[in-house]
């Protein structure tokens, strides 16, 4: 898969699986709503329960920025398995460009308009791959 189309389907991906390095060395992933715009993916931190307030990914962001973002796509028919991978640094956003990020969230996901976004996790995308069963 060419990096146009690898591009497409991981923004037209509805939850991606977002890996972090934590403090010990050791990979994270966890799932997460998204929205590719340009060469920057962004992802909110809301006020759905958590196990913590501070959570472990961006403590691991702010100590190792680099990260990988994962959609894909399985079906029993390999032939039609596929994945697109984004890899990139990531930092918070902030002002204006934290503003843009949650009106792009809310367009997306509409249950994101009852929610709070109180975080917005920005990716800078340096690498778009992807692979198909055909």
């Amino acid at each position: 898969m060419d990096e146009a189309e690898a591009r497409r389907r991981f923004a037209d991906g509805r939850v991606a699986r977002l890996a972090t390095v934590a403090q010990d060395g050791r990979p994270r992933v966890v799932p997460c709503c998204f929205v590719l715009a340009g060469d920057v993916v962004y992802s909110a931190v809301d006020e759905k329960p958590k196990a913590s307030p501070d959570l472990a990914r961006l403590k691991d962001i702010a100590v190792h920025p680099d990260v990988t973002l994962v959609v894909d796509h399985y079906t029993e028919d390999w032939d039609d398995v596929w994945w697109a991978r984004v890899r990139g640094t990531a930092r918070m956003a902030e002002g204006d460009e934290e503003a843009r990020a949650v009106t792009l969230l809310r367009e997306k996901y509409p249950q994101y308009q009852a929610h709070q976004l109180a975080r917005v996790v920005a990716v800078d995308v340096t690498e778009v791959r992807g692979w198909s069963g055909s």
